[in-house]
């Protein structure tokens, strides 16, 4: 079975100013050398601590941002080969704040059509305003919402019905691949159960793929068939959900597990959460990008990047020292 979305040693790197006094001009890479593959049906969760790049890499998945180096597929075509209302009809995004993703000028109707006018246009295809109406009425059925919503404005919503606007949007074109970019973080705990079961219903019924990022492990696990963890930039270890969660191979992975919140009372306090703070990509540490907060650094950390390297079966981590 061939991947529907594929990166290909991706990077991406930003010119910024090195501060206030300095005006020389510094590089960052926010995404280092990622490789994943996205097959058909699958969700894949992408885990890290802000500012490890997970959002550049959801930008470049969907081609809002080109990569600096690398490739990325689409359906096995590289994806700057698509034109930008080709591809808008297979892959598609759900941005983290609904609010600010919505057009406070258009009415929530207009805003869910307009991709699917432009995706039948592709096509040679003229839809009239009933066909768009019943179809936008249709959708937004399908997320839980009422058929006279489709006159509302955005600020007329709550955020979890903000953020089914968001989903209806972008499906309507009937895309194979869904990036979700922290969809659920800024909504409250009822709501974010509700969004997180909808997307699982819309995948189930739609045949959906799911690139889904957060930097919750809690709704990383209830997602996720897969999972890969991203630290400054690079992929530090790729199982399946069961596996990572049960068996973690890099102490990065195992900080994060220690920092959850466990609703076990015996197994609190068993692992010890991590300490420090994610270094600076302005100045990447050498060697090993985690070992000044590892425990188990050796000398041979300082000096060595360590390569993507498979334990096992479907199971990858970049460590010298894997648990």
């Amino acid at each position: 079975m061939s991947a529907l979305l594929e990166l290909k040693n991706v990077s991406r790197e930003f010119s910024v100013r090195r501060g206030m006094f300095d005006p020389r001009p510094a590089s960052v890479k926010a995404v280092n050398d990622v490789t994943l593959a996205l097959m058909p049906g699958e969700t894949l969760g992408l885990v890290g601590e802000s500012g490890c790049g997970k959002s550049t890499l959801a930008r470049m998945a969907v081609g809002l941002l080109p990569p600096s180096s690398g490739e990325i597929l689409l359906s096995g075509r590289n994806l700057q080969e698509w034109t930008p209302i080709e591809r808008a009809s297979r892959i598609q995004m759900v941005f983290q704040d609904p609010f600010s993703s919505l057009d406070p000028r258009q009415t929530v109707g207009a805003s869910i059509a307009e991709p699917l006018m432009l995706a039948s246009r592709a096509f040679g295809k003229t839809l009239s305003r009933a066909e768009l109406r019943e179809a936008v009425s249709g959708i937004l059925a399908r997320v839980g919402l009422q058929p006279d919503h489709i006159d509302r404005y955005p600020h007329e919503f709550s955020g979890g019905q903000r953020q089914r606007v968001a989903v209806a949007r972008a499906l309507i074109a009937k895309p194979g691949v869904l990036v979700c970019d922290e969809p659920v973080s800024a909504l409250d705990a009822s709501v974010q159960a509700q969004t997180l079961n909808l997307l699982k219903d819309m995948q189930e019924s739609m045949g959906l793929s799911y690139l889904f990022i957060s930097h919750d492990l809690g709704v990383i696990g209830f997602m996720s068939d897969r999972v890969a963890v991203m630290y400054l930039g690079r992929i530090v270890e790729l199982a399946s959900g069961a596996e990572l969660f049960t068996h973690a191979a890099h102490p990065y992975t195992e900080a994060l597990l220690a920092a959850a919140p466990s609703r076990d009372p015996s197994r609190r306090g068993e692992r010890k959460p991590l300490t420090g703070e994610m270094p600076s990509p302005l100045s990447p540490p050498a060697g090993c990008a985690f070992h000044p907060r590892c425990p188990r650094a050796k000398p041979f950390c300082h000096e060595q990047t360590p390569p993507l390297v498979e334990l096992e079966p479907g199971h990858a981590v970049r460590c010298h020292f894997p648990l």
